[in-house]
C-alpha cells in the first residue's frame, strides 16, 4: 500500500523513460524500423493493429480486430482509398511492453503506413517511438493513459477519452452519489496509476475527502488485506482503476469484509468476467466509467446486426472505437491524398466533427478528443455492463 501519490508519479516518470529506452533498443535490432518503398507501394494500403490476442485481455483484442475488419470491408466495398484497398495487418502485443515492441517492429517491417491499434497503455507507450521513427501515424482506439499524451508526439491521436476525462466522469458521479469519503485503489500498471492520479487530483479540487489512496499488486489471489483497509478507512465510495481480474476479487472480498458503499471501476474492468469473478450476489452497487458500447447507442441496431452476422457474436468493448479508428485514418489519408505521416497528421488535425459512434470527432492540438464521451455503466442481469447514467444534464 502507499499513502501518497508522490510515489506513483515518480514510478510513472521512471516507467516512461524505461519504455522509450526499451523501444529504442529493440528498434535498433535486426528487423528494420521502416518498411521499404516497395513494401509501402502497390495495390493496397496496409493498416497495422497491435492488440492483445493472447493472455487475459485477449477478448478485447478480438473485439478490436473485428470492429476494424468491418470498417475495412465497408470502405473497400465503397472503392477503398482512391481506388486502393485497405489491408488490415494485426500483431499480438499480449498487453506486454516487450512483446509490443517486437510486434510494432514487425508491423513496420511489413510495410504498414498507419497504426490503428493499442489497448493496454503500458504496452502501447513503448511503441510510440518506433512508429514515430518509421513515420507511421497512429490513431489509438482504446489505450488512453495521459502518458501517451505527455509523450508529445505529433503522430499520436487518441480516439478514446483520456485518463483526465475519465477521471472527471468519476468525480462527477461521486458528487451525484453524495459520497462523503473517497477511496481510490490502483493496480500499479501505467494505465491504472495514471487514472488514479488524475482522479485524486480532481476529487480534491472538487472538495471531496480522499481518505484512502492505495496500490495493489496485480495477479494475486487474495486481496483481503486491501479490502480490510478499505473498510477501516470509512470510505463510502471507492474508485478501482485497474483491470477486471483483480477488480472482481477486490469487489467480492471488500463486501465480505463489510464494505457497503459504491464500487466504481475504470474502463479496464468493463467486461462480463468482472461479474463472474465477483460471484453471484456481489454485483449490487457496482458501476464503471466507460464510453458507450453499441447496445447503448441509439441507431446502432443495423451495425450490431452486420457485426453479429459477420463474426457470429455480438460486438463488445472497443469494437466501435476500432471501427472508427480505421474510418478516421482512412478519411485523413483520403483528404491528405498522401500516405506521408506529416500529411496525414495535418489532415487528422483538420477533421472537424467527423461522424463517429462516440459523437462528432474533432482533435485537439495534443491529439486528444475535444470531448471525452464517458458515461456510467452498471452490471445488468446477465453480468454484462449496461448504461446507467450518461452524465448529461
Amino acid at each position: 500500500m502507499k499513502s501518497t501519490r508522490s510515489a506513483s508519479v515518480w514510478r510513472r516518470a521512471r516507467y516512461l523513460a524505461a519504455s522509450v529506452a526499451l523501444a529504442t533498443a529493440v528498434a535498433g535490432c535486426g528487423g528494420g524500423v521502416g518498411g521499404s518503398d516497395d513494401e509501402k507501394s502497390g495495390d493496397t494500403i496496409k493498416f497495422g493493429m497491435l492488440a492483445p490476442f493472447s493472455g487475459t485481455e485477449s477478448a478485447f483484442g478480438d473485439y478490436m480486430k473485428n470492429g476494424a475488419a468491418l470498417a475495412v470491408e465497408e470502405i473497400n466495398a465503397d472503392g477503398g482509398i482512391d481506388g486502393k484497398d485497405i489491408e488490415l495487418v494485426t500483431q499480438d502485443d499480449g498487453c506486454d511492453a516487450t512483446t509490443a515492441v517486437a510486434a510494432a517492429n514487425k508491423l513496420v517491417s511489413q510495410g504498414v503506413v498507419a497504426s490503428v491499434g493499442g489497448y493496454c497503455s503500458g504496452a502501447t507507450l513503448p511503441t510510440l517511438p518506433i512508429f514515430l521513427q518509421a513515420k507511421v501515424p497512429m490513431v489509438i482506439p482504446a489505450a488512453n493513459s495521459n502518458a501517451l499524451v505527455e509523450a508529445d508526439q505529433e503522430n499520436v491521436f487518441l480516439i478514446n477519452g483520456t485518463g483526465t476525462q475519465q477521471a472527471a466522469a468519476a468525480v462527477a458521479f461521486a458528487k451525484k452519489e453524495g459520497a462523503s469519503k473517497i477511496a481510490v485503489i490502483d493496480d500499479s500498471t501505467d494505465y491504472s496509476v495514471d487514472l488514479a492520479d488524475s482522479f485524486v487530483e480532481q476529487a480534491k479540487s472538487a472538495g471531496l475527502d480522499v481518505v484512502l489512496d492505495a496500490t495493489m499488486t496485480p495477479k494475486e489471489k487474495d486481496y483481503s488485506a486491501e479490502a480490510n483497509k478499505l473498510v477501516k478507512s470509512g470510505a463510502d465510495f471507492v474508485y478501482w482503476t485497474g483491470y477486471y481480474q483483480e477488480g472482481g476479487l477486490l469487489n467480492r472480498q471488500s463486501k465480505d469484509a463489510g464494505y457497503k458503499g459504491t464500487f466504481l471501476a475504470g474502463d479496464g474492468s468493463v467486461d462480463a468476467s468482472f461479474a463472474e469473478i465477483s460471484g453471484k450476489d456481489y454485483t449490487d452497487n457496482v458501476y464503471a466509467t466507460f464510453t458507450q458500447t453499441p447496445d447503448m447507442l441509439e441507431g446502432a441496431e443495423d451495425w450490431i446486426a452486420d457485426y453479429t452476422k459477420k463474426f457470429g457474436d455480438e460486438p463488445g468493448p472497443y469494437s466501435t472505437q476500432s471501427y472508427d479508428a480505421v474510418r478516421v485514418m482512412a478519411e485523413a489519408i483520403k483528404n491528405a491524398d498522401s500516405t506521408e505521416m506529416k500529411d496525414i497528421d495535418a489532415a487528422l488535425r483538420d477533421l472537424d466533427g467527423f461522424p463517429a459512434f462516440s459523437g462528432p470527432i474533432t482533435f485537439t492540438e495534443e491529439g486528444t478528443l475535444a470531448e471525452g464521451g464517458f458515461a456510467i455503466v452498471t452490471i445488468g442481469d446477465d453480468g454484462s455492463f449496461v448504461l446507467h447514467d450518461d452524465l448529461q444534464g
